[in-house]
């Protein structure tokens, strides 16, 4: 399986730039559209109650790596919350920190979560950026800017995990 992800990467911020703290599950994926079941269409809602990202789902690609704020995916334990950006082929998500539930569901689903504190304040990402993700020694390369930020790896359980791609196939 493959160690170093590149992909193209979307800047959860807002109009200003400023990373969005707290983003819960119910603005990733909103409670109204819980009697989806089919994963394959859940993609379409993500972010749909996120404000100024209600068009995401439209823009985002297979293999697109998201970089997100403090305490991503607070909230509930739903799963469709993780499941919305499966059915978009979204590769990883390197946030500040994560909401401890989200965290385990995103780890069980077999998407890469890369903790990066302080990646906001190094003013070295912009969404469109393609940047290449070494998920086990955690160094995030823009290769636009040709710039370097040091991230934590993933786990051994973790990366465990994701080479059998979800907790289930271990």
């Amino acid at each position: 399986m493959e160690k170093i992800l590149n992909g193209r990467i979307w800047v959860i911020a807002d109009k200003d730039g400023k990373k969005i703290n707290d983003i819960d599950t119910d603005m990733i994926f909103h409670n109204r559209y819980l009697a989806i079941t089919d994963i394959s269409k859940m993609g379409e809602y993500s972010f749909d109650n996120l404000k100024d990202w209600e068009d995401f789902s439209k823009k985002a690609k297979k293999g697109d790596i998201l970089i997100v704020g403090e305490n991503f995916g607070a909230g509930s334990s739903r799963q469709q919350a993780v499941d919305c950006f499966i059915s978009l082929g979204i590769q990883a998500i390197v946030g500040e920190s994560f909401g401890a539930i989200y965290k385990r569901n995103a780890i069980n689903s077999g998407i890469p979560l890369i903790e990066a504190v302080g990646i906001f304040s190094n003013g070295k990402f912009s969404s469109g950026e393609e940047i290449e993700l070494n998920i086990v020694s955690g160094e995030i390369k823009n290769i636009s800017q040709n710039k370097i930020f040091k991230a934590s790896p993933l786990s051994k359980v973790a990366m465990d995990i994701y080479e059998a791609k979800g907790l289930m196939n271990l």
